[in-house]
């Protein structure tokens, strides 16, 4: 498939102020909790706690980092014993997807940031660069990650696929090809699909915010 380089002339709207320095306390937190679980351990004559990787501490960084656009959240579902495991919900304010809640999960190797983190869509999505097994198409997840991305860069690459669907370069072709021949239909069928009903055949489910 062939794949632009993912264009930043936009601009997002951030967190409200002080958001970036609640998750940072959130990532101290769980090292202190950690230290402290180590030394009691080390005390109870059992072995000491496994050592984080290279790619664990990298990721602790991009996290305590985070950036988001407002319309953006991150959570840990398996809680903070594993951070290399967790999910992203975007909500858009604007364009085709507008009102619409979309979660993807994040699965970091270890050997990160070498390589990209594993995404996938949780929400079934009318979508040109999503299929419906939540496959997502994205440069920089694959040949254009370079280690010095994160996951902030992630996380805006997939909000912008959702102010900027791109039909030349797609997963579900249906999809790419009606918005290159008839936008007004396609935003029909975004309006469709996120409202919970069928599109052609598809049934999708209601994944509109209240």
């Amino acid at each position: 498939m062939r794949r632009g380089n993912l264009p930043f002339k936009h601009k997002f709207e951030l967190l409200p102020e002080g958001g970036a320095h609640v998750i940072g306390k959130m990532i101290k937190l769980f090292k202190v909790k950690e230290k402290q679980r180590e030394i009691a351990e080390n005390a109870n004559g059992r072995a000491p706690v496994r050592k984080q990787s290279a790619g664990e501490l990298r990721l602790h960084k991009d996290i305590s980092e985070l950036n988001l656009p407002k319309t953006t959240t991150i959570s840990f579902p398996n809680g903070k014993d594993d951070l290399m495991t967790f999910e992203v919900t975007i909500r858009p304010d604007e364009g085709y997807y507008l009102m619409g809640v979309f979660v993807f999960t994040f699965q970091v190797s270890p050997m990160y940031p070498h390589d990209a983190p594993k995404v996938k869509c949780k929400t079934k999505v009318y979508h040109p660069n999503i299929d419906l097994e939540g496959n997502v198409c994205l440069n920089i997840l694959r040949e254009d990650w370079k280690p010095v991305l994160n996951i902030n860069t992630v996380i805006y690459g997939l909000h912008h696929l959702f102010t900027e669907p791109n039909y030349e370069d797609p997963l579900n072709h249906d999809a790419a090809a009606v918005l290159r021949d008839n936008p007004k239909q396609f935003e029909t069928n975004v309006k469709r699909a996120i409202s919970g009903g069928y599109v052609g055949s598809l049934f999708f489910q209601k994944c509109v915010q209240h």
